[in-house]
């Protein structure tokens, strides 16, 4: 009760005035106040990465990407806000259900996801897509990620899917090395390693939250009966291509793991895969 509670005290409405001939403009103009307020930033940049009607009359909703300057350091981030041409809203709740129209915010992914070498099963020119952000220690990525990889599997010719690195470094510590490693066998030609690491039963090694680099890779070698080293989990391109993974993560808004998309958008539910590709 206590969290409903602080999750309505949050709701902030503004009312302005947007009805000039570009509202988007105004709902620009008006993130930029509002974050300038703040002397400690310097906004560098504001634009309006995604717009999605809402399923209520004359309402949208807003994703705001925002660039700005704090403390010497450039740092991007999101923002999310609802307008109806009127009023302009930080949050928007369901009267009946009390959901927030927060979740139906998800940017949809542009051409650049499907890039070939994030592809690991079925038919890259396949019309039906998916897209997996995930964590290879998360227990619920281990239970969804094989599945949604044998379903792919069994329908190849008509689906295509892709798989990016999203390690919960906060929780999952090791998870981080572990993508290393995945990364570095794929370079290396080791086949199906995505599935093979997620069906793999690690906890005889090391737990999710180990922190001592040695202990993951000595279970990795062990496992794939490999020979890599510290020195190689060091390699630089390793970190940039994780860096890259969960940057683009992060473009989308993906905030937790197993996230999938859909043919571009997030599906929450996690099942509309199964109905494609029969």
């Amino acid at each position: 009760m206590i969290n409903f509670l602080k999750a309505i005290l949050v709701v902030t409405i503004f009312s302005v005035s947007l009805n000039a001939d570009s509202i988007d403009t105004k709902i620009i103009e008006f993130e930029k106040n509002r974050f300038s307020k703040n002397k400690r930033i310097e906004i560098q940049k504001v634009s309006i990465s995604t717009k999605k009607d809402l399923p209520i009359k004359s309402w949208s909703g807003y994703i705001i990407d925002i660039e700005a300057l704090m403390a010497n350091r450039v740092v991007k981030a999101k923002d999310i806000v609802f307008s109806d041409g009127e009023i302009i809203s930080s949050e928007l709740f369901d009267l009946e259900t009390g959901k927030s129209y927060k979740e139906l915010m998800t940017p949809t992914l542009t051409s650049n996801y499907y890039d070939k070498t994030k592809f690991i099963a079925g038919n890259i020119n396949a019309k039906d897509k998916l897209v997996i952000f995930s964590d290879p220690l998360c227990p619920f990525c281990i239970d969804f990620v094989p599945d949604v990889i044998k379903y792919v599997q069994k329908h190849e010719k008509n689906l295509a899917l892709y798989y990016y690195h999203f390690p919960l470094t906060r929780i999952h510590p090791a998870a981080v090395p572990l993508s290393k490693l995945m990364i570095l066998a794929k370079h290396k030609g080791i086949k199906d390693i995505e599935q093979k690491v997620y069906t793999m039963d690690w906890d005889k090694y090391f737990s999710s939250k180990e922190t001592d680099v040695k202990k993951v890779l000595d279970g990795f070698n062990k496992e794939f009966k490999t020979s890599f080293s510290l020195k190689d989990l060091e390699d630089d391109k390793l970190e940039k291509e994780l860096i890259y993974d969960i940057n683009m993560g992060e473009e989308v808004m993906v905030d937790g793991t197993p996230t999938i998309f859909v043919n571009g958008e997030q599906d929450k539910t996690k099942l509309k895969y199964e109905q494609l590709g029969k």
